[in-house]
């Protein structure tokens, strides 16, 4: 059984209801019916079935329990939840209360669906959220951060994606899968926050993808062969995450700074870092910052034939995920499937 397969059937077994933000875009209404149909997990789609149907004509809806903001008996106590929640919150661009009444709140998510979806969740009406497909990450983000907020202890909001190898395999990566980080969230991260991906992107490893994480942290340099210290100090930024990370977890297999045939390829490692337990053998790749990491991504993707699943948030208090807007239909169910399990 394939991995993605694998990640459907467990997410069978798991029994959660997600919720999808974007009945209006035809890939989430095909999403949809697929998962639904397949029973890997139960939907809440927001959207109307006109709306839908027009999206996505013929798809059959029947078993999505479809939720439009406009007639929704639950918009008032979505609104209550959100006037709550972000109550003493200042809109810095007015100096205003974001929502100074009930009412406000209500105007605002009678228009805004993801936060809408976010509140969902919020209320424990739904175990996890997937939302992007026709969005930013920036407007998937922002109502986990508002309501959703961070998991206790934790610091970093952080993204990984799940790179599934082609059908034809790939010579390095023997498990068929990979993790990269952060390709989505963070843009320039410190030396702490990079410590902090690194973690918790292993964690997701481990306990979504199914494998035993072995973390490069990657640079330009390889264990000191390139210093930029007196420029741009991005190495040196890199060495530091490593020594906080083995630091937070001292039984993970971590390591670095690595170029990326360093941390891949046997015969570079061997060559480059001798005696390193991970150069080599990588399978968790931590970039050092948002430009290296989505491209990076991309390159996989779209020249290398992996499939990206994500980016998967972690960090979040639920399970609340975001979207590629060039996703297609198999993204969204397996990026659903995470979700799950994640719940």
């Amino acid at each position: 059984m394939d991995f993605v397969s694998q990640l459907k059937e467990k997410a069978k077994l798991a029994g959660k209801k997600i919720v999808l933000c974007e009945g209006e875009d035809k890939r989430v209404v095909e999403a949809a019916a697929k998962i639904v149909k397949e029973g890997i997990a139960k939907i809440i789609l927001i959207g109307n079935a006109e709306e839908c149907a027009k999206a996505a004509p013929g798809v059959d809806l029947s078993g999505i329990e479809l939720v439009d903001p406009a007639t929704s008996p639950d918009t008032d106590k979505y609104a209550e939840l959100l006037f709550k929640t972000r109550e003493g919150k200042i809109n810095k661009k007015t100096g205003q209360a974001e929502y100074p009444t009930v009412q406000d709140a209500k105007n605002y998510i009678l228009k805004d669906r993801t936060m809408f979806g976010a509140l969902i969740l919020k209320a424990g009406d739904a175990d996890g959220f997937v939302s992007g497909a026709c969005h930013s990450t920036a407007n998937t983000l922002r109502p986990g951060l508002q309501v959703i907020k961070t998991a206790p202890g934790i610091k970093t909001v952080s993204s990984s994606f799940i790179m599934v190898a082609p059908e034809c395999g790939n010579k390095y990566i023997k498990e068929g899968v990979a993790l990269l980080a952060d390709c989505a969230i963070n843009i320039e991260p410190s030396s702490e926050e990079l410590a902090d991906i690194a973690v918790a992107t292993a964690d997701t490893a481990k306990k979504i993808a199914g494998i035993e994480p072995r973390v490069a942290m990657l640079s330009f340099s390889t264990k000191g062969s390139g210093n930029d210290d007196k420029f741009f100090k991005s190495v040196p930024k890199v060495q530091e995450a490593v020594k906080l990370a083995q630091e937070k977890a001292p039984d993970l297999a971590l390591d670095g700074e690595f170029q990326f045939d360093a941390a891949v390829a046997p015969e570079v490692g061997e060559l480059k870092a001798p005696g390193s337990k991970v150069a080599g053998h990588a399978n968790v790749f931590v970039f050092p910052n948002i430009n290296a990491g989505n491209i990076g991504y991309k390159i996989a993707q779209r020249m290398g034939g992996w499939m990206a699943i994500g980016p998967v948030c972690q960090g979040f208090a639920k399970p609340l995920n975001d979207l590629s807007r060039g996703c297609n239909v198999d993204d969204i169910v397996a990026t659903v499937a995470v979700t799950a399990l994640q719940a």
